[in-house]
């Protein structure tokens, strides 16, 4: 089939959500534009900033399109293209953007407050502990895995037979990285020049162009050649920062940056695929089963995650971007148009590999990431764009696309350990207390926990993060479902991706925790030449996941039965009301 009709149903699809769907569910919960927002009524300088509408929506499409619309689309294309495309399409109109934008809405609506915070009003104190700590090692995963996965990006050596050497890509490597240093150095002059005199509009986007333009000039003629490990110190060092500097100063001004990049290399892979139009030479249906990744059910689901829906977005919906909005009918499009827009970039990324697979169905060569980029940059050599120019362009891409939401999950899981310790009256608080939730001090044992999974072999357990991101999804749900129906609004559109995510996401880490338990016991009965086991190794790297996944579980099914507890009391009031 071809790929450009897959990108035009798709785009229709999605379009057609927004405009009729999206517009819907927000006129049926309630949007007031003469609203007072969060940012406006809190403005601290700090988290609360009122923002741009559009600006707003770039800091949201930005940290959200990580490397899960593009790695788990393109993964998931064993099961074959149509069932990918399906649930994408699906799971991104009536799960995702209804998930995204519904936790947006319910933050505004609540002072800004963070999911962890509305499930406390709602549903209770021990729900709101239980959910943060999960919020917490959800992001001790997330930025173990993207940390790794930036380092490793812009690593320029490589190693074979335990000799090291420089790679065939260094010198494209090294200046992608340096570009992205030149980001975050051009970010904060771009937070301080906008300040000082509050450029808006078309000011404003000449102004982010013309440093885009500057960092990749000055990147690509002094790429810093350095190894993964040193790149890893600099990420770690770079979200540091990300996590305590106020959202105008970094954060913000680097996301408006970066979606100027995104749009252009999505517009890539549009053009590129309306000009070449290749043909999906991917398979529609390879079956139920597959030898590598298991069932359809649940895996389908699971793998292809952020392009069809992500818990983890709803924590950038209601920790940051919430505390941005300056009028409410900037919500629809932040919240929704985000989502939407993530799900048409899952539906490239699945194109540009079925182009890239052989005409017999093999998929290419590479990691997810590097069959996209190199597919991407193929389009725009075929415009006349240098070869140098176009890859350490995609290079730089395809790492932001980690980094932008590694930057927003390391504050996220900074504000959930605080909020995890703190209480009401902080001010005659214990000490400890007020040493947990100082900023500086959570932000380093977040980072640190992040850190430490990178040197255990975060990769164990990186087969947990579908799961966990797609139960965070379920339990977001139910908590709106509850939010909506003690505050009076219908709630019925809700209960479909919430019964479907429960499901998929159980049954998903039951199957994984069943597979440890049988690798643990596996290895655990096999001996080493020297006669002894290999238990130490495989604790390590089953043994953790092990843990985790438990701990998931145990959560999850304690934060749904409290929440229904709290939904059937509602029930009643709203009954004895109505009597």
């Amino acid at each position: 089939m071809n790929t450009l009709v897959i990108v035009l149903i798709a785009a229709v699809v999605l379009v057609c959500a927004y405009a009729f769907y999206g517009r819907w569910v927000a006129k049926t919960w309630g949007i007031n534009p003469n609203a007072q927002t969060p940012a406006v009524k809190y403005n601290d300088g700090k988290d609360y900033v009122p923002t741009n509408g559009w600006t707003v929506f770039s800091h949201q499409f930005s940290s959200i399109a990580g490397a899960g619309p593009v790695t788990g689309a393109i993964q998931a294309a064993a099961f074959g293209w149509l069932p990918v495309l399906l649930w994408v399409l699906i799971g991104g109109v009536f799960f995702g953007a209804i998930t995204d934008f519904g936790a947006l809405y319910a933050s505004v609506k609540n002072d800004g407050k963070s999911m962890g915070m509305l499930i406390e009003k709602y549903i209770g104190k021990l729900g709101r502990k239980l959910f943060l700590l999960f919020c917490w090692l959800f992001c001790g995963i997330v930025i173990a895995a993207f940390a790794d996965m930036v380092a490793g990006t812009f690593n320029a050596y490589t190693t074979v037979d335990g000799v090291t050497s420089l790679a065939d890509a260094a010198t494209t490597n090294g200046a992608a990285g340096m570009v992205s240093i030149m980001f975050m150095l051009f970010a904060v002059v771009f937070g301080l020049i906008q300040k000082k005199f509050n450029f808006s509009g078309w000011k404003e986007a000449v102004l982010g162009i013309v440093f885009i333009v500057l960092s990749f000039a000055v990147g690509m003629k002094f790429p810093l050649i350095f190894d993964k490990a040193a790149w890893s110190y600099i990420t770690f060092v770079y979200i540091f920062f990300a996590a305590v500097l106020p959202m105008w100063l970094l954060k913000q001004p680097r996301d408006y940056m970066t979606t100027f990049m995104f749009i252009c290399m999505i517009a890539g892979a549009v053009v590129g695929l309306l000009v070449a139009h290749p043909t999906m030479n991917l398979p529609v249906f390879t079956g139920f089963n597959n030898e590598k990744l298991g069932t359809m059910f649940p895996i389908l689901f699971v793998t292809v995650a952020c392009g069809a829906v992500s818990g983890f977005h709803s924590l950038v919906s209601s920790g940051t971007s919430s505390k941005t909005v300056e009028s409410e009918k900037d919500m629809l499009k932040v919240g929704y148009g985000a989502m939407v827009l993530e799900s048409l970039l899952a539906v490239l990324a699945l194109c540009v590999a079925g182009a890239a697979a052989a005409a017999d169905g093999t998929p290419a060569a590479g990691t997810p990431f590097q069959i996209f980029s190199r597919g991407v940059a193929g389009f725009f050599e075929m415009f006349g764009v240098p070869v140098y120019v176009a890859t350490v362009f995609m290079t730089m891409c395809v790492s932001a696309l980690a980094l932008t939401s590694l930057d927003a999950v390391a504050r996220i899981g900074r504000m959930s350990f605080q909020e995890l310790f703190s209480v009401d009256d902080m001010e005659h608080a214990e000490g400890w207390r007020k040493l947990f939730c100082n900023t500086y001090f959570s932000t380093i044992i977040t980072l640190a926990f992040g850190f430490l999974l990178t040197q255990v072999g975060y990769a164990n357990i990186w087969p947990l993060f579908g799961s966990a991101n797609q139960l965070l999804s379920a339990l977001v749900l139910v908590t709106l479902c509850v939010f909506l129906k003690v505050t009076g609004r219908n709630n019925k559109m809700l209960f479909p991706p919430l019964i479907i995510m429960l499901c998929v996401t159980f049954t998903a880490l039951v199957q994984r925790l069943i597979a440890m338990v049988k690798a643990i016991q596996t290895a655990a009965s096999t001996t080493i030449p020297a006669g002894e086991t290999t238990w130490g190794a495989v604790f390590i790297a089953n043994g953790l996941q092990l843990i985790i996944a438990i701990l998931l579980i145990v959560l999850g099914i304690t934060i749904v039965v409290n929440s229904f507890k709290s939904y059937a009391k509602s029930e009643k009031n709203s009954e004895k009301a109505s009597a």
